[in-house]
C-alpha cells in the first residue's frame, strides 16, 4: 500500500481571501444580532402593538416572535444543509451558492435600514428581513466551511481555521466600536438605521474579496448530479456508514456536547449578566467589544499551541478552560449596596416641605412590561399601581403599564417627585421583589430594604454559598464592582472562544473527505444548530427547577461529556479514513 497524496499546499492569497469572509459576515453577528437589532426591534414593536400582538390566533410578545422565526429559519437550513451538501459535492457550485446566499444575507441586512418604507409597521419589515438575513448567514456558512479542506494540507487546517476566526473577531469588533460610538455619541433613529444597513454593506464588500481570490474546488471526475430525493437517500446512507468513519462520528458526538455548552454560554450570558448579576446595558456592550478584541489574538495563539502540542491536546486545553470557567462563573456577584445613591428607588427628606421626595436611579431595571404574572411571581405592575403616589412612575396608555419616570429639569438637576403616603409601607412591600429602596433624612433616615430577587441578594439559592464566599473574600476586599467583574468574565470567554471554535472546525476539516466536504459540513452545521437549541433548554429547565447558577453548572456537565468523548478521537485514524475515501472517489489506487 502506498499513501495517496491528495492534499495541496495552501496559497496565501486564497487563504487571505477566505479569512476576509469571516471579517465581513461578523458585522451581522456582532453589530446587528448582539448589539443593535434586539433593542431597536423591541422599541418599534412596542410602539406599534404595545406588549404583544396576535398572529394566526396566537398572542405573542416581540422577543418570542423573533425567537420563533429565527429558530424556524435555523432548523430549516439545518435540515436541508446535508442534502444540499451532497449535491454540491457532485457539482462545482460551492462558490456559486456561497455567492448567492451572501447576496441574500447581506442584502437583507442592508434592507434592515429601510424600515421607514413601511410606516406604522416598521417591525414587520424588520422581522421579514432579519429572518431572511439569518437564513442567508446560516446557509452560506455550510458552503463557506466546506471550502476549508480544499485550502491547504491537513497540517495547515489549524492555522487557516483559527486565522479566519481571528479575522472575524477583529473585523466585527472594529465595526461594532464605530457603531456604538455613533449610537451613544450621536444617537437618533437615522443613526440606528445607518448602522444596520452599513453592516450589510460591510459583509457584502469584504465578501467580494473572497469571491475574487478563492476558487471553486476542482472536481476530478464528472458525476451525475443527484436529485433532492437521491441526495437525502445519500445522507441516510452516510449515517449508516458509522464503521467506515468511526472516528469522525465519535468526534461529531463529542462536538455536539461541547459546542452545545459553548454556544449556551454565548446565548444566555447577556441574560445571566442582566438578570442575575445586574449588569447594565452599557457594561454589557463594553464586554461584547472586549470579547472581540481578546478573542482575536487568542485565536492565533491557539494555532501556536496546536503546533506545539498537537490539535487534539490544544482543543482539550481550551475545553478544560471552559470547564473551569463554568465553575468560575458561579463566583461572580455584585457587591452589597452601600451608599444611598446605589439603590434603585431613593427617598430624600425635603426640609422645606417637611416631606419625602422620591427619584429613581437611572441604572435601575425597568418595571416588567407585561400584564400577566404567574401565581409565584411578584406582580410588579400591581405593585406600581398600588404605590403610584409614592413611586417615580408614569402610566403608558399605549401599553397600559407603568414605567419609571426618569428625567431632569432645565438645570440638569435630577427631578424629585413628591411622595403621597407612608414611606414605611413601601419599604415593607418589596421583600419579594427584585428592587431596592433607600431613605435619606427625615424620621426614617438610614432605612433601606432589598428584595429577595435583587441581584445583590444571596443565600436562598442552592449554590449561593459560592458567590457569597467569593464576594466576601475577593470582590469586596478588592472593591471590584459587577461591571468590572463581568468585563473580566468576558475576557476569560474571549481567551477561549477563538481557540475552541477554530480548532474544532479544523479537526473536522482534517477528518472529512475533500470529495464529500460539503455533505459532511452540512452535518457539522446540523449538529451545531441542534446543539444551539438543547443547551439553552437545559439551562432554562435547571433554572426553573432550582436557580440560574444551577443552570450555569449544567453547562459544565455538557463540557465534561465532550472532554470524555474526545479521549476516543484518533485524529490520525480519521485522516487516514478521509484519504482512503478520497482515493476511492477520485479513482486513485492505493495498492503498490
Amino acid at each position: 500500500m502506498s499513501e495517496a497524496e491528495l492534499d495541496r499546499a495552501s496559497d496565501p492569497l486564497e487563504v487571505r481571501g477566505y479569512c476576509m469572509y469571516d471579517w465581513g459576515k461578523s458585522a451581522f453577528e456582532t453589530s446587528v444580532v448582539s448589539a443593535i437589532f434586539p433593542t431597536w426591534f423591541a422599541y418599534l414593536f412596542l410602539e406599534a402593538n404595545g406588549l404583544n400582538t396576535t398572529i394566526a390566533g396566537i398572542t405573542m410578545e416581540g422577543d418570542a416572535l423573533i425567537a420563533y422565526l429565527v429558530a424556524l429559519g435555523t432548523w430549516a437550513v439545518a435540515i436541508v444543509a446535508p442534502a444540499l451538501g451532497v449535491i454540491a459535492d457532485y457539482k462545482p457550485v460551492k462558490m456559486t451558492w456561497l455567492r448567492t446566499l451572501t447576496y441574500v444575507g447581506a442584502g437583507a441586512t442592508f434592507m434592515l435600514g429601510f424600515d421607514f418604507l413601511l410606516p406604522g409597521n416598521e417591525w414587520i419589515w424588520l422581522l421579514i428581513f432579519y429572518f431572511i438575513a439569518n437564513i442567508g448567514l446560516n446557509a452560506a456558512g455550510v458552503f463557506y466551511n466546506a471550502l476549508l479542506p480544499h485550502l491547504g494540507t491537513d497540517d495547515e487546517m489549524d492555522d487557516i481555521s483559527n486565522r479566519a476566526y481571528a479575522y472575524g473577531y477583529l473585523g466585527g469588533g472594529l465595526l461594532l466600536v464605530v457603531h456604538l460610538g455613533l449610537v451613544l455619541g450621536v444617537g437618533g433613529d437615522a443613526v440606528i438605521r445607518f448602522c444596520l444597513a452599513s453592516s450589510g454593506v460591510w459583509w457584502f464588500g469584504f465578501a467580494l474579496i473572497t469571491f475574487k481570490y478563492v476558487p471553486e474546488p476542482p472536481m476530478e471526475n464528472d458525476k451525475q448530479v443527484p436529485t433532492i430525493r437521491e441526495a437525502y437517500s445519500q445522507v441516510w446512507t452516510t449515517l449508516k456508514e458509522y464503521n467506515k468513519f468511526r472516528t469522525l462520528f465519535t468526534y461529531m458526538l463529542a462536538y455536539f456536547f461541547f459546542i452545545d455548552a459553548i454556544n449556551t454560554v454565548w446565548a444566555v450570558g447577556p441574560i445571566f449578566g442582566a438578570v442575575v448579576l445586574g449588569v447594565t446595558t452599557t457594561e454589557l456592550m463594553v464586554t461584547i467589544v472586549a470579547i472581540q478584541f481578546v478573542a482575536w489574538p487568542c485565536a492565533l495563539a491557539f494555532t501556536k499551541l496546536a503546533n506545539a502540542w498537537g490539535t487534539k491536546k490544544a482543543l482539550n486545553a481550551s475545553l478544560i478552560g471552559w470547564l473551569f470557567l463554568s465553575f468560575a462563573i458561579l463566583g461572580f456577584a455584585p457587591l452589597e449596596l452601600d451608599s444611598h445613591e446605589e439603590f434603585e428607588v431613593m427617598y430624600d427628606w425635603d426640609e422645606e416641605s417637611q416631606s419625602y421626595q422620591v427619584q429613581v436611579n437611572p441604572l435601575a431595571s425597568q418595571i416588567a412590561q407585561k400584564l400577566d404574572f404567574g401565581d409565584d411571581e411578584f406582580d410588579e405592575q400591581k405593585w406600581a399601581s398600588d404605590f403610584s403616589g409614592m413611586l417615580p412612575v408614569e402610566f403608558d396608555d399605549k401599553t397600559n403599564t407603568y414605567k419609571w419616570a426618569d428625567g431632569y429639569d432645565d438645570s440638569d438637576d435630577k427631578l424629585l417627585f413628591p411622595v403621597e403616603g407612608d414611606v414605611a409601607l413601601i419599604l415593607a412591600s418589596i421583600s419579594e421583589s427584585r428592587f431596592s429602596i433607600s431613605v435619606s433624612g427625615g424620621p426614617l433616615d438610614g432605612s433601606s430594604d432589598v428584595g429577595i430577587d435583587h441581584p445583590t441578594s444571596l443565600g436562598d439559592g442552592a449554590l449561593d454559598v459560592i458567590p457569597e464566599t467569593v464576594r466576601e473574600h475577593v470582590w469586596e476586599p478588592l472593591g471590584i464592582a459587577i461591571g468590572m467583574q463581568f468585563l473580566i468574565l468576558g475576557c476569560m470567554i474571549g481567551t477561549l472562544f477563538g481557540g475552541s471554535q477554530g480548532l474544532s472546525r479544523s479537526i473536522f476539516g482534517q477528518m472529512i473527505p475533500e470529495t464529500r466536504s460539503t455533505e459532511f459540513f452540512g452535518f457539522f452545521g446540523f449538529f451545531g444548530k441542534v446543539a444551539a437549541a438543547v443547551g439553552p433548554l437545559l439551562y432554562a429547565t435547571m433554572t426553573i427547577m432550582f436557580d440560574s447558577r444551577v443552570g450555569v453548572l449544567s453547562i459544565a456537565v455538557l463540557i465534561a461529556i465532550g472532554v470524555f468523548l474526545m479521549r476516543y478521537v484518533d485524529i490520525e485514524q480519521g485522516r487516514a479514513d478521509a484519504r482512503a475515501e478520497d482515493a476511492k472517489n477520485r479513482g486513485i489506487s492505493t495498492d503498490s
